[in-house]
């Protein structure tokens, strides 16, 4: 056998799925206009919850009944406080026999409201956050911000705020020095060039005019908190009661002249939650019962009761189970999940932070990570020999370009994901998404060869 040969039979390299597959390029821009307009309609987990039960209740599914008899092709879903959701297609085979996985998250890095956020200094009214997640404070200034979320009031009436995404309606910023008067701030870490207690967030500018002339000690917060009153009926001891986010304002866009990559905010993890999501309802007849998990809390390590640290989906697996006879235990250690969560595509710009032979490439297909982690794999579930030779086999039996990825260099850094407490529950796992460029920024870039290829990854896993 010559070299050539030799070559190609003995070693391997993701190839470029422009080059190798271009039939995939329009297939993969009609997929992600859908996607698209989920990123645009989706900027907090509630919303996401919300589309997804539009999306599923369109498709037939029904929320869960403990007291129903499923059979067959049934398709029911469960909604944990409004913040995660999990949604599952009735297979062939007998429960005990496992289930499909496919947990993905719908919580991003953002800008959360203190519970006492609003106030006023030298006639400017502020909202004052504490972010949630791993952002990189300096990127947040002078960004174009929404606010979403909801108030709980004393009457008990429950208060939907949107401001900011719709043509005409005001938005928010935070304020970074000029550089002319940036002397010392530039002497900062670049870590510390917006502090936490910096990201204060203008809401107002204009004084309540009164119009007895009585003197007002806080005027811009005073109308800026009128005129909240007048949109939601609010007062500023509801803020005591309310989830309020502030993420940015951008639309889902394409990027490039080519139109290959899509740039948005909260593509960590809203792509893969999107692309489980339609290869969910895309399953008619699958063999294994599948169970798609959108969750929450994540990028603060999946604590709390709608996050994967909690029993939630647990309980919904012995639900399930119930309702065909079948035993939990069993049910879950012969399962296998799919922790779809995204990982760094290798940045050219950043080299140095990469291990280029072990990263993850942009237009290469979805990344099969089998560790997360950081130094020494701290943090990852390391998903056995098996269960990456069930999920490689399961890709390439189905035409679904895939490659191999790592977030980052060895002593770089890290991050981990949702594997390690599937794994906890007895469920083989192994972390497979799509390559993020500007992870975590308030814009990201996914391109959208690999977002189709992840969606067909999981429409393949659930077959």
């Amino acid at each position: 056998m010559n070299g050539k040969d030799l070559e190609k039979a003995l070693l391997w390299e993701a190839p470029h799925i422009g080059e190798k597959a271009p039939e995939q390029i329009p297939e993969a821009q009609n997929f992600c206009e859908g996607y698209k307009t989920f990123l645009n309609e989706g900027k907090t987990e509630r919303e996401c919850v919300k589309k997804a039960v539009s999306l599923l209740t369109n498709a037939g599914y029904k929320e869960f009944d403990p007291k129903a008899s499923y059979k067959l092709g049934d398709k029911i879903y469960w909604v944990n406080r409004k913040k995660a959701i999990i949604a599952s297609t009735i297979g062939t085979k007998d429960l005990n026999e496992g289930l499909r996985m496919n947990g993905a998250h719908i919580d991003s890095p953002r800008l959360d409201l203190k519970p006492n956020p609003l106030f006023e200094k030298d006639e400017i009214a502020y909202l004052k956050p504490h972010y949630y997640g791993g952002i990189r404070k300096y990127q947040w200034g002078t960004v174009p911000l929404s606010m979403h979320g909801v108030v709980m009031k004393a009457d008990g009436e429950t208060v939907e705020v949107s401001i900011g995404e719709k043509e005409g309606d005001p938005q928010f910023c935070v304020t970074d020095l000029l550089p002319h008067l940036a002397a010392e701030q530039n002497g900062r870490k670049l870590g510390e060039g917006l502090k936490g207690e910096e990201l204060n967030i203008i809401i107002g500018s204009i004084p309540y005019h009164d119009e007895e002339n009585e003197k007002i000690k806080n005027p811009a917060k005073l109308l800026a908190m009128k005129l909240l009153n007048d949109r939601y009926g609010i007062t500023e001891k509801d803020f005591t009661r309310a989830e309020i986010e502030m993420v940015p304002a951008y639309k889902a866009v394409d990027i490039g002249l080519d139109r290959g990559l899509i740039g948005s905010y909260g593509q960590d993890d809203r792509v893969c939650a999107y692309t489980a999501l339609m290869a969910e309802i895309a399953a008619k007849n699958p063999e294994h019962t599948t169970f798609t998990i959108l969750t929450d809390k994540e990028e603060i390590g999946s604590v709390g009761n709608t996050g994967l640290h909690s029993d939630y989906v647990h309980h919904a697996v012995e639900d399930l189970a119930e309702s065909f006879g079948a035993d939990t235990k069993t049910v879950l250690r012969h399962s296998i999940c799919l922790s779809s969560d995204v990982n760094a595509a290798y940045d050219p710009t950043f080299a140095s932070v990469y291990e280029n032979r072990n990263s993850s490439y942009v237009n290469k297909g979805c990344v099969l990570t089998k560790y997360t982690g950081a130094r020494g794999k701290s943090g990852s579930s390391d998903a056995s020999a098996e269960t990456m030779a069930k999920v490689i086999g399961i890709m390439e039996e189905n035409g679904v370009y895939w490659q191999t990825g790592e977030l980052g260099a060895v002593d770089a850094g890290g991050g981990g994901t949702i594997a390690q407490f599937v794994a906890m529950m007895d469920v083989d796992v192994v972390d497979l998404g799509v390559p993020i460029l500007s992870m975590h920024a308030p814009f990201e870039l996914a391109s959208k060869l690999d977002v189709y290829n992840t969606y067909k990854a999981f429409c393949a896993f659930y077959k």
